[in-house]
């Protein structure tokens, strides 16, 4: 960062981070928690684990979207100086900071498929889920206002945490061209910039 400038990173990257990882930890544990008869039986398992996955999308979904939206309703237009973070290291710190709680929670959907099978499994690829719907959510608000959100490097932390948590006070804006993530965090289409 120079003069004064703050190191940026995308909104709707940061919210899409984890459900990647969340997704493969939620299919490896309902399928490996589904050989298990469990307590309840597979049947039972699987029919609590597809209402679990229902129910935490549903949440993850909709969890925060008011301070979403007011945060981006105040955004503040991004100063020249302001140093864009690529979508790839905003995904990796991401990652890094969350590992241990992403094999945290991979371990305890494994575990929890002896007493439910594959429930576990499936409350995570809910989240997952989830996230990928909010992350759309996002982007269809950056088309809809024809400037993307991004957020204080600063405030999301050393663990890269939440965009719409305490610490962060404001979003910032740019064009809807700037930086390498497309509307909603996925990786920009080299197509669409011609």
């Amino acid at each position: 960062m120079v003069r004064g400038g703050q190191g940026l990173a995308r909104v709707a990257v940061v919210v899409r981070a984890g459900a990647a990882p969340l997704w493969w930890c939620g299919v490896f544990a309902a399928g490996i928690g589904v050989l298990p008869p469990g307590v309840t039986g597979r049947r039972i398992g699987v029919m609590a684990g597809a209402a679990l996955f229902i129910v935490a999308a549903a949440v993850v979904t909709y969890t925060r979207r008011k301070r979403y939206g007011s945060l981006a309703r105040s955004a503040a237009r991004a100063g020249k100086h302001d140093v864009l973070q690529d979508r790839a290291v905003s995904v990796r710190n991401w990652r890094r900071g969350h590992r241990w709680w992403l094999l945290l929670a991979f371990a305890a959907a494994l575990g929890s498929s002896f007493a439910v099978p594959a429930a576990g499994g499936l409350l995570l690829a809910g989240a997952a889920v989830g996230l990928w719907l909010k992350a759309a959510w996002l982007g269809r608000r950056e088309r809809a206002g024809q400037a993307l959100l991004w957020v204080r490097v600063d405030w999301l932390g050393r663990r890269a945490g939440a965009p719409a948590g305490k610490p962060v006070k404001a979003y910032r804006s740019t064009g809807i061209a700037a930086g390498d993530a497309a509307p909603g965090g996925s990786r920009r289409r080299t197509d669409a910039l011609v």
